[in-house]
């Protein structure tokens, strides 16, 4: 009863939200999904590394098919060289057992994801600037707000 009601609460605030926070929200589940892998795999549960590992992946494919390259400019075609990036190296992570990558990639993943929150954030005062990320310096505000369509 209970996990039903959670269910419901987490489909209500996936399909109510506004694009930045389900950009946000997806990065949240992708570093969830991937420490759970590293640390599943630490611990010798293979099938639970396997199921998160593929979670992660999932997300990431989904964050990248979703960009918008006419509206997101500059900054959504390196978006998109990132999730290649972090997709390649997961794999080949996987393959290898290297731990370390997938530190390298979770901390890419809370970079993006910390940018995310920043771009989400209300203005704290007037006039005040919301820091752009880094991979988006020189794209406009509705640029970065619409690289990410839904």
């Amino acid at each position: 009863m209970y996990q039903s009601v959670v269910n419901s609460y987490q489909q209500t605030q996936f399909f109510t939200t506004n694009p930045l926070n389900l950009v946000r929200m997806c990065y949240e589940g992708a570093i969830a999904s991937l420490k759970l892998a590293r640390d599943s795999y630490l611990t010798g549960r293979f099938e639970v590394k396997g199921k998160a590992l593929q979670r992660c992946m999932d997300i990431i494919y989904e964050l990248n098919t979703a960009l918008d390259l006419g509206k997101g400019g500059e900054c959504a075609v390196n978006l998109r060289s990132l999730y290649a990036y972090m997709t390649q190296a997961l794999t080949e992570a996987d393959v290898k057992r290297d731990i370390e990558a997938m530190d390298r990639i979770i901390t890419m993943l809370e970079e993006l994801e910390s940018a995310w929150k920043a771009a989400a954030a209300p203005a704290g005062g007037a006039g005040e600037k919301v820091p752009r990320p880094e991979i988006c310096k020189g794209a406009g505000p509705v640029a970065v707000a619409r690289s990410w369509s839904i």
